[in-house]
């Protein structure tokens, strides 16, 4: 298994074991990001959407599908964007900016481990 594929298999596990705790035990993870807690389904919603994500990466990092790996860095920087200006704007305690760090520490481990292997580069995104 390449760098590269690990670094998103490593990630996938990660977010498979937060969904699972979003959609298991919610208001735990609420609790520790200073966040009230809900009877609501929504947070389990968005459990089930991080282990979908988790299982992209997951399964895309097994099969050496290297272009999703760009595209993950991407997107694990904005979570990052999004979470210092939610805290910013003063909707949510500073703790929640750990989830972002987290994510941007993946994407700098991907995004090494891309620089690292020239296919991630140069294999075409298929379609």
């Amino acid at each position: 298994m390449s760098a590269v594929a690990r670094s998103l298999v490593v990630f996938g596990w990660y977010l498979a074991g937060f969904g699972a705790l979003l959609v298991f035990v919610p208001n735990l993870l609420l609790e520790v990001f200073g966040l009230p807690p809900t009877e609501e389904v929504w947070i389990r919603v968005v459990g089930v959407l991080v282990l979908v994500i988790a299982y992209f990466n997951v399964r895309l990092g097994r099969e050496e599908f290297l272009p999703h790996a760009r595209l993950t860095v991407h997107a694990r920087v904005a979570v990052l964007v999004f979470l210092v200006a939610f805290v910013l704007a003063g909707l949510v305690k500073p703790i929640v900016i750990l989830v972002g760090v987290i994510d941007f520490a993946g994407a700098l481990w991907t995004a090494a481990a891309l620089r690292r292997d020239r296919r991630g580069r140069t294999q075409p995104l298929p379609g």
